[in-house]
């Protein structure tokens, strides 16, 4: 009896590995109906999956399985479109990020500047229907591209990329949003980001790593990666050094607080590290 279920055991573990090798799963958006099984018509940059199954994708294209679908398009979990999912003429624009609140809401940053005909500067919020989420409202929004969106515990919203200012308030590549879309006046950056803001994270504690093509931050020299203060205020107690030598495009928390972090850098603080590391 023990060496059957050793046997049964082993049959089911190679089954469980073999289930999950890397290859192309066939059964994901099948070609089944009129051979339109043909996806994204461009480049998806950014995807979530949703609590239900479902996928959001995001980018530049123009259409899914033969779909209008602009910069945006939720899918079922078979990959066929979601078609109770409707941004109408979507963004005019690439969305760069995605990030899904509590409630099913969907907030985008990219290089639009317009949803479904309605002005939106770099950042909108969608319903969770796919339509405009008029409540939340950015005024003029930022003046450029938002690549970065992360939310915090309370709904309020942290968001990074290449503009330097928001909704006419000079704020250099780093803000935080209220849930209602306003800039947080409460989070005091100083002069801010010189460079690029690409990637964020939020830690349980409230501070904020950011990382990108970062020069400096409020006047101190922070290569590539920097940690801020729930307040907006740069974190001294978080040395990276020399930092790393390019720029960092990802971001990852690890559960007991180390940092994973990939780009196209080749060293860190002085170490060689080919676009990937991992940090105290």
């Amino acid at each position: 009896m023990k060496r059957k279920l050793l046997l049964l055991f082993y049959f089911l573990f190679s089954f469980f590995v073999s289930a999950q090798d890397g290859s192309n799963d066939p059964s994901f958006n099948a070609d089944q109906i009129n051979l339109r099984g043909d996806g994204p018509s461009g480049t998806v940059s950014t995807t979530i999956i949703q609590p239900d199954g479902k996928l959001i994708i995001g980018g530049a294209f123009g259409s899914y399985n033969g779909t209008a679908r602009s910069n945006i398009a939720r899918l079922n979990a078979d990959g066929s479109l979601d078609n109770e999912f409707n941004p109408g003429t979507g963004a005019n624009s690439s969305i760069q990020t995605l990030a899904l609140q509590p409630d099913g809401k969907l907030i985008i940053g990219g290089l639009f500047t317009s949803f479904n005909g309605t002005a939106r500067n770099y950042i909108a919020r969608l319903n969770v229907d796919g339509s405009l989420d008029t409540g939340f409202n950015p005024g003029m929004g930022a003046n450029n591209d938002v690549r970065t969106i992360s939310l915090q515990s309370d709904g309020k919203i942290i968001i990074g990329g290449n503009f330097n200012s928001y909704n006419g308030t000079l704020i250099n590549r780093i803000a935080r949003l209220n849930a209602d879309g306003s800039l947080d006046a409460g989070f005091n950056l100083g002069s801010g980001v010189i460079g690029g803001v690409f990637t964020t994270n939020i830690q349980p504690d409230g501070k904020i790593i950011i990382g990108g093509a970062i020069i400096s931050f409020n006047g101190t020299v922070r290569n590539n990666i920097a940690r801020l203060n729930p307040d907006g205020s740069l974190d001294t107690n978080f040395n990276p050094g020399t930092g790393a030598n390019s720029t960092i495009t990802t971001i990852a928390l690890q559960s007991d607080g180390k940092l994973i972090i990939g780009g196209i850098f080749t060293s860190y603080n002085g170490t060689a590290r080919n676009h990937i590391a991992r940090l105290n």
